[in-house]
């Protein structure tokens, strides 16, 4: 491939006006996530790799960086600041700073890669997308990894359709975040390149690439899935606003409606009730009261309740501590299961840095006492219940991380409260990172959120049935089953996105040495 020529319109703006260029089309590419899904926002990543490019220094190359990860975290992440702003009134003022402060700290990651790739001399176009591919694989394990802040990997743009969602359960996300940044980058520079015939010749690649997901999925949803389980299951959906949802004068009300809508006739009695998370506004060891209307619902269904609620208790120096968990109630009363989370959301569960950020009156954030996490994944089982794992809210972000390892659950229970999000993006991206789970496991995902969207999928991830944003309702029917063999990209998605990030860092190396050869 032959770099894009000089002169060229885009490179003209990008010489005028190269950070607001970056800017713009990093905010182009977070458009290609659900729930927008405009895939030609992908192109954007060309305007970042020439930028690196043609920067004539480190900084340069590092504020192109800056400049486009703020573009794209702004648009992807914006809905952060009406969580900030959902219930603690104290930090409402904070909203917008503190959201583009986390917009800015995700930034610096790709910042970070314009540097480094600037620092090795990584000058010629398709040696910096190899490059750039590698690097932001790396940056989205590091995010989520160190940083607890897994979300928006880039290959969630592949949950546009059914079809293309299933080559998760081939690569993992790891590596599909690889491959879609070089794919959309050549994209990029072919489409602005010199020559109908070279721009037609370089497209072969991001066109075969997209051939093979979707006939690979297509080949996919057309095998048989094994018939559905016979429990028959409720999940529930009670629609508590956020600012309702921990208002002392309402605890009881919010409290009654998930029993109402639990007590509802159903075609079928479900024996596995289903409530969201910390649908319980009480806690569950110390309230016998709040035990037994559960333990009468358990006794209607002649099996158990499940339910998000608070565990609160003291450690060996007296200090109190609460952990964000699921519940299982069983007809005696009795908590026959309990799962503590165990990967807390920065600033919603805990404060990171507590005592700088404190300082600065983000304590607010916290007003309710930091959580803290849970010892582990692990699979519930239950008699006459097809052993799980429970995930609460973003812990389902987590690629190949949805289960304990063991191959003993057979389906994903999700809980969550996205009543934090309003009605914006982040319920979309949430459930479709839920999806790419059920995929990436060939687990069925059963999915309770408190104000939507509530799914149960099948084992391909599709959608069986579904309670949308602001929807007050329940879901019945039977579990469906999981697939007879763990998919190859929950088996091996982290050593694939590894030997990804590898393969594309030799090849960029591998460019560049070659192009440098060529021109002495």
């Amino acid at each position: 491939m032959t770099d894009p020529a000089p002169g060229n319109r885009i490179e003209a703006i990008l010489l005028r006006h190269p950070l607001l260029a970056c800017l713009l089309a990093g905010a182009a590419a977070a458009l290609a996530l659900p729930p927008w899904h405009v895939l030609p926002g992908l192109l954007g990543f060309g305007v970042l790799v020439l930028a690196i490019a043609r920067a004539p220094g480190v900084m340069r190359a590092g504020l192109a960086g800056l400049a486009f990860g703020l573009g794209f975290h702004l648009v992807g992440l914006y809905w952060v600041a009406i969580a900030f702003s959902a219930e603690a009134a104290g930090v409402a003022v904070l909203a917008l700073p503190a959201t583009f402060l986390l917009c800015l700290a995700c930034a610096l990651f790709v910042a970070a890669y314009g540097m480094i790739l600037r620092l090795l001399r990584i000058r010629r176009p398709l040696a910096v997308v190899l490059g750039l591919a590698a690097l932001w694989g790396f940056g989205e394990w590091l995010r989520g990894t160190l940083f607890g802040f897994p979300w928006n990997p880039i290959a969630l743009v592949w949950s546009v359709s059914e079809a293309s969602l299933q080559i998760v359960a081939l690569t993992g996300s790891p590596a599909l975040s690889v491959v879609t940044v070089a794919a959309a980058g050549i994209a990029a520079l072919v489409v602005t390149g010199p020559g109908l015939q070279a721009r037609l010749a370089g497209l072969a690649v991001p066109l075969l690439l997209t051939g093979i997901v979707l006939g690979h999925g297509a080949w996919r949803l057309s095998q048989p899935l094994p018939p559905p389980t016979e429990l028959e299951l409720r999940v529930v959906q009670g629609n508590i606003p956020q600012d309702r949802k921990w208002d002392p004068q309402r605890l009881r009300e919010n409290f009654l409606t998930h029993i109402e809508l639990a007590e509802e006739p159903a075609p079928v009695q479900p024996r596995l009730i289903i409530w969201p998370e910390s649908a319980v506004p009480f806690s569950l060891e110390r309230d016998e009261v709040a035990r037994t209307y559960l333990a009468q619902i358990a006794q209607k269904a002649g099996g158990f309740v499940v339910t998000g609620a608070n565990h609160y208790a003291e450690d060996a120096d007296g200090q109190p501590f609460a952990n964000n968990s699921i519940y299982v109630i069983d007809p005696e009363a009795a908590v026959a299961a309990r799962y503590d989370k165990v990967d807390l959301v920065p600033f919603g569960e805990y404060l990171p840095l507590r005592g700088l950020l404190g300082a600065i009156g983000l304590e607010a954030v916290a007003a309710r006492g930091e959580f803290r996490p849970g010892s582990g994944r692990t699979t519930q089982e239950l008699p006459g219940i097809p052993p799980y794992s429970p995930l609460i809210c973003y812990e389902v972000a987590y690629p190949s991380a949805a289960t304990d390892g063991s191959g003993r659950a057979q389906w994903l229970l999700n809980v969550t409260n996205d009543a934090w999000f309003g009605r914006s993006a982040g319920p979309w991206q949430h459930l479709a990172l839920a999806r790419m789970r059920s995929v990436e496991e060939g687990l069925p995902l059963v999915r309770a959120a408190n104000t939507g969207v509530s799914v149960v999928t099948d084992a391909y991830g599709r959608i069986l049935a579904e309670l949308g944003l602001g929807e007050r309702g329940v879901i019945d029917g039977k579990l469906p089953a999981s697939l007879p063999e763990r998919p190859i990209g929950g088996r091996l998605g982290s050593l694939w996105g590894w030997i990804a990030i590898g393969l594309f860092a030799m090849a960029c190396l591998f460019v560049e040495f070659r192009s440098q050869q060529d021109t002495d």
